[in-house]
């Protein structure tokens, strides 16, 4: 008995929780793609969102093969995917997906319940919290422009 709680204690957590996000099949081959071009064995995707750009909030992607306390750790179509507690709050139920325009141009999207304003560039975003500051800040719900009026 003694060995099947060893077991158990020595398992990884992966799935222990259901996934933070989607990412599709298309992103999460792409995203693979991506890292055995450059050499990344051994590395996950990581998903975080950080203040700034001008809507507030901007995603984030990286190649990371450092897990941190309190990431959320699953596999999405063969890709490790990891996303910290803080940025989770921001990105449940987001979908990240990959579109490819032409044989040399293609962008990952991300589509985000969470936010209910975001760039043009689609890479910012504002959540309703954020929304509501604003609102009691200036009466208008401004957040001070967008990438395409820099």
């Amino acid at each position: 008995m003694a060995t099947i709680e060893q077991d158990v204690i020595n398992q990884h957590h992966e799935n222990e929780f259901p996934p933070v996000l989607e990412i599709t099949e298309g992103a999460s081959l792409r995203l693979q793609s991506m890292m055995k071009e450059r050499n990344l064995e051994g590395y996950s995707l990581r998903v975080f969102v950080s203040g700034g750009g001008c809507s507030g909030l901007q995603y984030g992607m990286t190649f990371d093969n450092e897990e941190r306390f309190g990431d959320t750790v699953w596999n999405a179509h063969g890709l490790r995917v990891m996303v910290d507690p803080i940025s989770a709050r921001y990105l449940t139920g987001a979908t990240i997906s990959y579109q490819q325009d032409d044989m040399l141009a293609g962008a990952f999207k991300i589509d985000n319940p969470n936010a209910v304003s975001s760039c043009g560039c689609g890479h910012s975003f504002r959540t309703r919290d954020q929304q509501a500051a604003d609102d009691d800040y200036d009466g208008y719900g401004n957040g001070g422009g967008c990438c395409s009026s820099h």
